[in-house]
């Protein structure tokens, strides 16, 4: 079976206030998500959000079922987004065939049973990172190519956040339940994302970064607003996002990063905004 998975409890702001270094990594950093024709899995109790990825090289790798979800099949109460930011690949949903070039996404709907990974070369593969939320309803299986993106220009270079973000999988673009996903790209010499800061207690996030070079970093900021915390996440790395958190980060260099969502509503700007000056 190529697949693996963990699963990650929730943690309340009270709690995470006491955490050191070492505990905050270990429950809310994801590592080694990308890795060589075995996807990678992490459960999280908030909002049953799942993150992973495969890269498959030498053969097709098939999403299975995981005990957590005590289904007969992934997608029987679920839905799935993925993104490819590799090289060429294709996803195969119940025999029907998607191919997906560099920064292509998919969503997948539930009820469909078979969906199977695979790269166009070993040499240059395809790197799918996924995103899982429960599903009420089963909605079609919808490729978003580069152009079928909503494409926001945010930030400014005076304040070091200047950035592109590409909605991929929200309720304007494709029918969905609850899953939301995106990305966002740092222009060169800016650092900052989703600054000003914020938070929406209706809905959880998880922050995939990508396109960080070898000797570069980001810092991740966490936490209530007047109780921030950070963690250091290097490329190909993600960070789970309570929905009492705040979630933004600043790079070394430029950066990408994908965006998931899941929780209450589907309202991409239903947030509450945190004065950058009253950060504690």
């Amino acid at each position: 079976m190529s697949i693996k998975h963990e699963v990650r409890y929730t943690a309340s702001p009270r709690e995470v206030k006491e955490f050191n270094t070492e505990q905050l990594r270990s429950e809310f950093l994801v590592q080694s998500i990308l890795k060589s024709d075995t996807i990678n899995l992490v459960y999280s109790h908030y909002d049953r959000f799942i993150t992973g990825g495969v890269v498959p090289l030498r053969k097709a790798i098939v999403l299975e079922s995981i005990d957590p979800l005590k289904a007969n099949y992934f997608l029987e109460r679920r839905e799935l987004g993925i993104i490819n930011i590799g090289e060429s690949g294709t996803v195969s949903i119940d025999g029907t065939n998607y191919d997906l070039e560099h920064k292509e996404a998919l969503y997948v709907g539930k009820g469909n049973k078979n969906i199977v990974f695979s790269s166009k070369s070993e040499e240059h593969p395809a790197k799918f990172y996924l995103n899982s939320t429960p599903a009420h309803k089963a909605y079609p299986t919808k490729k978003i190519g580069i152009d079928d993106v909503e494409v926001i220009e945010l930030g400014s270079a005076e304040t070091a956040n200047a950035r592109t973000l590409r909605k991929y999988i929200v309720n304007s673009v494709v029918d969905v339940c609850q899953l939301q996903m995106g990305m966002t790209t740092i222009k060169t010499g800016s650092s900052w994302n989703t600054m000003p800061a914020h938070v929406h207690d209706r809905r959880m996030e998880v922050y995939f970064y990508f396109e960080i070079p070898e000797d570069q970093a980001v810092c991740h900021f966490m936490g209530e607003p007047t109780e921030t915390r950070h963690v250091w996440l290097s490329n190909n790395e993600a960070v789970i996002s309570p929905p009492w958190s705040i979630h933004a980060g600043s790079g070394t260099s430029a950066y990408s990063f994908i965006w998931g969502m899941a929780g209450e509503n589907l309202d991409y700007g239903d947030m509450d905004v945190c004065k950058i000056n009253e950060l504690r």
